[in-house]
């Protein structure tokens, strides 16, 4: 009989500063025996839309590894457990940080990116990673496939037309649908249709989609958002920093918000399942060209544990 492994994990609650809002992620901060099937198993049982393990570097220009894995399958890039990991690092004293800013360079499947933690009085204010620079993969055309479109989420299809903006592809490493909408209601009213979405995604390219409204419940925000990525085994996500950083890019690129050479827009999301979430999203451009997107905020942390199998 081989002997039994315990692993140990920690939740955070993530794009919150507050215990029971934002996205939980599950992570594994040493988990360098572990195999792919292991980390399968794990973030199946952990059963949150990702668990993210930390690893080794093999690039040596990075100082850790990170993979994301949904409760189905395994994925190239995701945002809150980015954030999730190095503040649950930070919080273990594994990392040496170093105030006003720390900076670490993590290596992904889809390449090696630094993130800049925000430290005051010892602790972890903010984490703002790097993203791969945006793809804008194609429009969704013609009205037809809009209808489609409409019909997977429940919204009618005047709300979407009715912005102005297009349906579109965008992808900062995981390629996501991205929604106009022209009220909040529609957005909270909106109901996915998986079978339908999972359809339409697979049609476009897509893993998931994104529905936005300029109509926000915080004045602060930029916009109103709502994420359902039912492809890769998430029905809906209360915060998603890898498709707000593919909506930062998609909102210069058609002007709905004032650019400049740092445009900032805040996202806010996950109210309709009663997990507030505030994002962070900085656009950097020069001559009109988007060149990079970063994507943070803060986290909280909420659950210690091991598992042993």
């Amino acid at each position: 009989m081989s002997e039994r492994r315990t692993v140990k994990f920690y939740q955070a609650d993530v794009f919150t500063d507050t215990v029971f809002g934002g996205n939980p992620v599950a992570v594994v901060p040493d988990a360098g025996d572990l195999d792919g099937w292991e980390m399968q198993k794990i973030a199946r049982e952990m059963n949150l839309s990702e668990t993210v393990f930390v690893l080794p570097p093999t690039d040596p220009s990075a100082e850790y590894r990170l993979r994301f894995f949904t409760p189905v399958r395994e994925i190239p890039f995701a945002g809150h457990p980015v954030i999730g990991a190095f503040y649950v690092l930070a919080h273990l004293g594994v990392l040496r940080l170093q105030e006003p800013v720390t900076r670490i360079h993590q290596e992904t499947s889809v390449g090696v990116f630094p993130l800049e933690m925000t430290v005051r009085d010892g602790h972890v204010r903010q984490i703002m990673m790097n993203q791969p620079k945006p793809e804008f993969i194609g429009m969704v055309e013609p009205l037809r496939d809009l209808f489609e479109v409409a019909k997977a989420i429940s919204v009618p299809k005047t709300q979407i037309t009715g912005t102005g903006l297009p349906v579109e592809v965008v992808s900062t490493g995981f390629p996501v649908m991205i929604v106009p909408v022209r009220t909040l209601t529609a957005v909270s009213k909106a109901s996915p249709n998986i079978g339908l979405l999972n359809s339409v995604c697979e049609q476009h390219k897509a893993q998931g989609l994104m529905l936005f409204t300029t109509v926000t419940v915080e004045e602060r925000s930029t916009v109103h958002t709502r994420m359902f990525a039912s492809p890769v085994g998430v029905l809906e996500d209360p915060a998603t920093g890898s498709a707000s950083g593919a909506l930062g890019a998609y909102l210069v690129k058609h002007g709905v918000v004032d650019v400049g050479p740092t445009t900032e827009i805040i996202c806010e999301q996950g109210y309709e399942i009663d997990r507030p979430s505030r994002l962070t999203v900085h656009v950097h451009s020069d001559d009109d060209e988007i060149q990079y997107v970063t994507v943070g905020g803060r986290a909280v942390m909420v659950i210690e544990g091991s598992v042993t199998f």
